[in-house]
């Protein structure tokens, strides 16, 4: 009865694996189907272990099954060299997993953004995030902390007296040009935070008084959740914002109306 028991276990659980129906989102980007393809293997490897270590117990449990007659004494202490062998592969296959995950964590993280990647300034404090983009002049302009206020939307602290800081556009939500390289310069004005879109597979800690870089892209348009996913505060579950990837037209455009909105630029004449 417990070799049946142990069969339809392990039976449910790998018919659960294969139908895929609660498997990860789509992954938007080239990095997070690394992840992904990481991943797969990891559980592929990991499934034929629990299949097999599945099937061996259910056998020892057939063929050692009580006969009623008491147990003779054998005298076996186990096979040391056996369990050496175990050990080594366990051991082989857990540090090649992580040599391989560790090199797709390095291409995220420690990789050098491509010349004229987007650059876009997050700042996140109990419970909101906040965007700042350069404007037609490609710089940012110059903040000063005691300028920051939230109540006047001024969430980055902007100097309204630099020429530079006239065209910067401070957003709530996150819009990028889809198939664009984006560098994301994040800080924390509060608390730890953490920045998280699951489509892209990424996660990364906003520490205070620390600029935080990180490198992505995203080729797929649509709207995704950002959420913070480090315990920040009791208003935790409130924090979250949207990564919103649009068409590069469709950005461009975008961008332009909102400098408008600003004043910065004047909408053409219609005719």
């Amino acid at each position: 009865m417990a070799a049946v028991l142990v069969w339809v276990v392990t039976a449910a659980t790998l018919a659960l694996f294969l139908s895929g129906r609660w498997w990860l989102p789509e992954a938007i980007n080239a990095q997070a189907r690394s992840w992904d393809s990481h991943f797969n293997l990891t559980f592929w490897i990991m499934g034929a272990v629990f299949a097999a270590a599945q099937l061996a117990l259910s056998w020892v449990v057939l063929r050692y099954r009580s006969s009623g007659e008491p147990v003779a004494e054998s005298g076996s202490h186990g096979n040391n060299k056996l369990e050496l062998v175990w050990m080594g592969a366990a051991a082989v296959v857990f540090v090649g997993l992580s040599a391989l995950s560790t090199a797709i964590w390095a291409g995220v993280h420690l990789e050098r953004a491509p010349a004229g990647a987007m650059r876009i300034e997050a700042v996140a404090k109990q419970f909101a995030w906040n965007f700042r983009y350069q404007g037609p002049d490609g710089k940012f302009g110059r903040v000063k902390p005691e300028l920051i206020s939230d109540a006047n939307g001024n969430p980055f602290g902007l100097d309204d007296t630099d020429e530079a800081g006239r065209d910067d556009i401070t957003m709530a939500a996150l819009r990028i040009p889809a198939g664009t390289p984006v560098v994301l310069e994040m800080q924390s004005r509060d608390v730890l935070h953490n920045f998280f879109v699951r489509e892209l597979r990424i996660k990364q800690d906003l520490v205070p008084g620390m600029r935080i870089p990180l490198r992505f892209s995203a080729d797929k348009p649509g709207t995704y959740e950002v959420a913070c996913s480090e315990l920040c505060g009791l208003g935790h579950h409130q924090m979250r914002t949207q990564l919103i990837v649009m068409g590069k037209e469709e950005f461009q455009k975008w961008q332009q109306e909102t400098l408008q909105q600003l004043g910065v630029i004047t909408a053409p004449e219609s005719r």
